[in-house]
């Protein structure tokens, strides 16, 4: 008992600390009204472990080890405290206080992490426990019984009045041992009967969670035949809609073993929930020294994540002071932002082409691939991959950028591995299926909840990245449909039947689709257009113009002839006959790790436009928009300003510049022509087809030919703007 009571004093001296008794205070106003009478009051309750710690060292051992004796020692606490201020008067028992510790953070140590790539198995310890992992599933929120007031059937027992008998939900635990009719009174042993007007309803929602890695495989690139098993969260209350589908996400909760005969299965009761990105930024490096009479020199401990952890440095270190009874020197190393994350290589290219603003992207696109395709084929296709790539991001305030990808080809299987490759490269790739859902899928609860469970398709398990439609010609006219519909308004609709799913309404649910989509259609397929089309214009194939235009660049790859057969023969039997040789002698060679550094930085890299890019990407649309609409019929929405605009951050990005030039607006223009000409034909604007890389690149003769051919487009670009932009005259300066 006096063990007890000194925790409870514990409790008592860390809530006035934190400030909790005062939230407490705060918390019972909401329960003063005289028309609600329930039978528990739900309170909130913010743990930090270390300054638990702080106070009483057997009290957060308890937090972290037995989170249901804390939960009743805080209840028991609170319970005093609302009496003795007397806070709310509708409360009597200590049973009516329903607290929920909520756990900032918890210890880096393994005891603590549930690790999605090494399921537990048998009967653990009721701890709390970390994990991260993808959301690939989640039910809609229904209700569940937070607790509920019974009452003996005997009226001469004292329990047939007042709230001695409370139920409230534990974690884990199922609706049936929270609301049942065979609960016995404690007294005389009668059969106890809810009173069902203090039912306390609460919101609950499943989740399921997987580790990232799962993804592996439905990507391009298969790293290893591992099996990956899902955890159901069971998020309750505030928690609710607090996780999206293919979302990332740090979790802590408490597992438990539900039991439904014959089977048990395990879950986790959601404690808190935190979005979680994979890579950290800052790494602190421990050194430590013993004390002189043990002299040990050069003791270091491993390396711990702040991100991961939770803890504040001064924390932290008093932390490890007490595990290893030393003096620590700390030395502090965060890794930077700079340019030293690109790889060696690229960064002496880039200063080898400083006063070039066209040549680092040209050669970085000029050598990407080159085991798949040889060098000088399809640069412009490599070089709108490496744009979406560098351009397909998250940002900080819930908004997404990204650069969808039409390929028209009349040989899909070179151009099917070259995209293949560089799916492996994103932050998260994904290539649909044929047989697979690409969007989301309907199944039925199987946790006892009775509504419908929505499952992630490709799309949305890309969340963040690329998924890849390959042929638009394996997709039938239904599907092309449902492709156009989320590629216009970037949004998935999922209709949930009411009478299949237990609900009385039907109910339509949408959810926000936040990946690049890349995609290829065989020129080769005609599409039954006239040959009267209007000139430039491309066969699309199987895929309606409607479709093409959705996608935000379409790139027809010309590189079908003699010679570029010949080059793929040869670059074929030299891989076969010769593997791991380097198959070019070029002075700038790159390897995947390479790129893969180099998509990384400049993906986190922030632009601004300057002035000078501003006009000619506002002088261009205004001209084009004007002239395509008179002569062809051809409105040009405002998705193409917001296309010109991704094009060239993304160009001044993959050029590691953080202000956008009037060079990287030429690039957006020329690529941005190209594609509209592809769909629609040609205009007053005339440039050759592949205007973006005109001439090969295999010397430096190239480079600098390619460079006096851009600045001539360049000057044809502003007399266009000049001659049928309204008002251009007065913002742009013929040159």
């Amino acid at each position: 008992m006096a063990d007890i009571l000194s925790l409870k004093e514990s409790a008592l001296v860390y809530l006035d600390r934190s400030g909790g008794l005062h939230r407490l205070a705060e918390d019972c106003k909401r329960f003063n009204d005289p028309q609600q009478i329930e039978a528990v009051y739900r309170f909130c309750i913010g743990v930090n472990p270390s300054d638990v710690m702080e106070v009483d060292a057997v009290l957060g051992e308890c937090v972290l080890r037995d989170p249901l004796k804390a939960t009743a020692l805080f209840q028991s606490v609170c319970f005093l405290a609302i009496k003795t201020l007397s806070l709310v008067e509708k409360i009597h028992t200590e049973n009516q206080v329903n607290v929920i510790l909520k756990m900032t953070h918890l210890p880096p140590f393994p005891e603590y992490i549930l690790d999605l790539c090494s399921f537990p198995r048998g009967y653990g310890p009721m701890r709390p426990v970390s994990m991260e992992g993808l959301v690939i599933a989640m039910t809609r929120v229904t209700k569940y019984t937070q607790g509920a007031r019974f009452l003996c059937i005997n009226d001469d027992c004292p329990c047939s009045t007042g709230f001695h008998h409370i139920r409230v939900h534990a974690p884990g635990a199922t609706e049936s041992a929270t609301v049942r009719n065979d609960f016995s009174c404690m007294v005389c042993s009668s059969p106890l009967k809810e009173d069902v007007k203090f039912r306390v309803l609460g919101d609950k929602q499943l989740v399921e969670l997987i580790h990232v890695k799962a993804l592996d495989a439905l990507s391009a690139l298969q790293r290893g035949a591992f099996r990956y098993q899902s955890v159901t969260l069971f998020l309750r209350d505030e928690l609710c809609k607090s996780m999206r589908i293919g979302r990332l996400y740090k979790v802590l909760g408490i597992p438990a073993h539900v039991h439904q005969w014959p089977s048990i299965t395990l879950s986790v009761e959601a404690n808190n929930i935190q979005p979680w990105e994979p890579e950290s930024n800052a790494v602190l490096y421990f050194t430590c020294s013993r004390s002189k009479k043990n002299p040990v020199s050069g003791v270091v401990i491993p390396e711990i994540n702040l991100k991961r952890t939770g803890y504040s440095i001064f924390k932290m270190i008093k932390f490890l002071c007490n595990i290893v009874h030393c003096n620590i020197l700390m030395c502090l190393t965060a890794l930077p932002t700079g340019l030293h994350k690109v790889s060696g290589h690229f960064q002496d290219l880039l200063k080898a082409t400083v006063g070039f603003p066209w040549r680092f992207s040209a050669i970085v696109a000029h050598c990407f691939g080159l085991h798949v395709a040889p060098q000088g084929l399809y640069n412009t296709l490599k070089l709108g991959l490496l744009l979406s790539l560098v351009q397909t991001r998250a940002g900080s305030n819930d908004t997404f950028n990204n650069l969808d990808l039409l390929v028209v080809t009349t040989d899909t299987l070179i151009l099917d591995r070259l995209m293949t490759y560089s799916l492996g490269l994103a932050c998260r790739g994904v290539r649909h299926q044929a047989t697979g859902e690409m969007f989301a899928s309907l199944s039925r609860d199987e946790h006892g909840a009775g509504t419908a469970n929505i499952h992630a398709g490709s799309a949305l398990l890309a969340t963040g990245g690329v998924c890849m439609l390959g042929d638009l010609g394996c997709y039938k006219k239904d599907r092309l449909d449902a492709i156009q519909s989320v590629l216009e308004s970037s949004t998935v609709s999922v209709f949930i039947p009411g009478k299949k799913y237990g609900e009385d309404a039907d109910q339509q649910l949408s959810f926000p689709v936040q990946c690049s989509f890349w995609a290829i259609t065989d020129a080769s397929r005609r599409s039954g257009k006239a040959d009267s089309a209007v000139l430039g214009t491309a066969e699309l194939g199987p895929v309606p113009i409607q479709v093409a235009d959705t996608f935000g660049l379409v790139i027809q790859c010309r590189d079908s002839g003699e010679q570029a057969l010949l080059a793929q023969t040869v670059h074929t039997l030299q891989q076969a006959v010769q593997p791991g040789k380097p198959l070019y002698t070029s002075s700038w060679e790159f390897s995947t790790q390479d790129y893969q550094e180099l998509i990384a930085y400049a993906q986190s890299l922030q632009v601004e436009l300057s002035p000078r890019a501003e006009k000619i990407i506002h002088g261009y649309y205004m001209a084009s928009r004007r002239v395509r609409t008179q002569s062809q019929g051809v409105k040009m929405s405002v998705a193409s300003i917001k296309l010109l605009i991704s094009l060239a951050e993304a160009h001044c990005k993959l050029c590691l510049r953080t202000r956008v030039l009037e060079e990287d607006a030429v690039i957006a223009v020329l690529l941005c022509e190209n594609s509209v000409t592809l769909k629609h034909g040609a205009s007053a604007l005339v440039i050759p087809p592949d205007a973006v890389f005109p001439c090969d690149l295999g010397d430096t003769d190239g480079l600098h030919m390619r460079d006096m051919t851009l600045d001539e487009l360049h000057q044809n670009i502003l007399r266009f703007i000049y001659t049928y932009a309204p008002g251009a005259d007065t913002y742009i300066t013929e040159e």
